[in-house]
């Protein structure tokens, strides 16, 4: 790894941060044999978009396999041409120069000075070349190890062993399209793991949800059994900092079962899970309703127990709308509750939520915000609505059994669209549909969707 002082036991990491590789080598070696890899032959790994939690992912992976570089080649792709305006340049500085480590790393690279030109405004920084420093335009508080970038697709995925998705949603589709002419000669099938958290829905010729792993499939063509989700209750920083995570992921056991030892790290636990449908879809419901547990916490100065009123209708929606597409879904319990309890708490959608009320952000500023990314909760909840707004999902309302489209047994969605999509009402709505004295016990929608034969299979494409 660029920047890395190799030693007998471990190894000093660019961050200045020492990494005991103890067993690295032989979880390497492991995944290696099962992808059938002979000695000389390295085992391509690239992230695609470099985003947070996509940059800390390859972050990760170098910090753990890098240094095996006879075996093993980690690379990021993210975009060229991305300029640092002058403020973030002049943070990214104070950033470097309050952090001894990387403040040697960069002299010891000669990279200093383009720091130094950048803050005095002389010199124009890139997002693809901070990025080989080890910055992310979305995290400049958080140094990681310096990545290799490529800003050609093509040069980046077209023999690649293992895919990382980093990009949003909106934008998987298309760049996995685009992927998909690089590989038309391939002859083995790539393994791919999705980041991403965030659905579109379809209403032609029946309303359906698209998945990101769906987007994948459609896109290239790869079986949705070499396709997974890998998602757990984590901050991107946090993790990199080497706070204690949970993940899972989630996909067909041929791969997730080798993958989940091969990610694993004694302070970033991966598991393995079958269920994609749930722990995809609840990747993205969570990111809808965290932006309503930021304008509960600012409009409450951050009162506790309006945010637990909150959660309890919330997650009570988030079980309604997961029967709906799987036939048995896992239990909102475990980590799938801890994932949406750090989302609710922490996390650029909540963060969002919270700005909007406050009325330091407004909407028509967009869904990508500057040092934060794009707010995946915005078009995924328009997406959600929409689909769970079509009278041919209909169900019987519980008290009055007539039927009703599922949206309008979901309030809390119902008002962050009239909020966020339709603009029709500030803010503040959100609590006025908490405080409805006519609202339902929230238990009382989980016993309907779980006594009911809610279960669509037409909502994910299937007969």
């Amino acid at each position: 790894m660029v920047g890395t002082v190799e030693m007998n036991h471990g190894s000093v990491n660019s961050n200045g941060s020492l990494h005991n590789s103890s067993g690295a080598e032989e979880k390497l070696d492991e995944l290696r044999r099962v992808l059938g890899k002979t000695d000389g032959d390295l085992l391509k790994i690239v992230g695609v978009g470099a985003g947070a939690w996509g940059s800390v992912f390859a972050a990760l992976l170098q910090d753990a396999y890098g240094h095996f570089r006879d075996k093993v080649q980690i690379r990021i792709w993210r975009r060229p041409g991305r300029s640092v305006d002058r403020s973030t340049a002049e943070h990214l500085f104070e950033v470097i120069n309050s952090r001894e480590d990387v403040l040697r790393r960069l002299i010891r690279r000669c990279a200093y000075l383009k720091y130094v030109e950048a803050r005095l405004g002389d010199r124009t920084l890139y997002a693809d070349e901070i990025l080989r420093d080890g910055f992310c335009l979305n995290m400049i508080d958080t140094p990681f190890c310096p990545l290799k970038v490529v800003t050609n697709l093509q040069e980046a995925v077209w023999d690649a062993d293992i895919v990382v998705n980093g990009l949003p949603s909106t934008e998987t589709r298309e760049v996995f399209e685009e992927i998909s002419r690089y590989w038309k000669e391939r002859i083995t099938v790539p393994i791919i793991i999705s980041l991403a958290k965030g659905i579109e829905a379809a209403l032609d010729p029946v309303p359906r949800i698209i998945t990101p792993t769906q987007m994948i499939k459609s896109a290239t063509g790869v079986p949705i059994e070499n396709i997974l989700y890998l998602g757990g209750p984590n901050i991107a920083s946090e993790i990199y900092n080497k706070e204690y995570a949970n993940a899972r992921i989630c996909g067909s056991e041929k791969w997730s079962k080798p993958l989940a030892k091969f990610l694993r790290q004694p302070y970033f636990i991966v598991w393995d899970n079958s269920d994609l449908v749930t722990h995809e879809v609840m990747g993205g419901l969570k990111n809808v309703y965290a932006i309503g547990a930021g304008m509960v916490a600012a409009l409450t100065n951050e009162s506790a127990t309006s945010k637990s009123v909150y959660f309890a209708h919330c997650t009570s929606e988030m079980i309604f709308i997961t029967h709906l597409l799987t036939e048995q879904p896992e239990k909102l319990a475990g980590p799938l509750l801890a994932d949406t309890y750090v989302t609710l708490l922490k996390g650029r959608n909540a963060w969002y939520g919270q700005m909007l009320a406050k009325g330091e952000l407004s909407l028509d500023m967009g869904d990508s915000i500057k040092g934060k990314g794009m707010i995946q909760g915005v078009s995924a909840i328009g997406a959600f609505y929409e689909l769970l707004s079509q009278p041919s999902l209909s169900v019987l309302h519980p008290e009055d059994n007539t039927p009703v489209a599922p949206a309008e047994l979901c309030p809390i969605l119902k008002t962050l669209y009239r909020i966020l999509i339709r603009r029709e009402c500030p803010s503040q709505a959100i609590l006025q549909a908490l405080q409805d004295e006519t609202m339902n016990d929230p238990r009382e929608r989980i016993e309907l969707a779980q006594s009911q034969a809610f279960y669509r299979p037409s909502l994910l494409g299937q007969p």
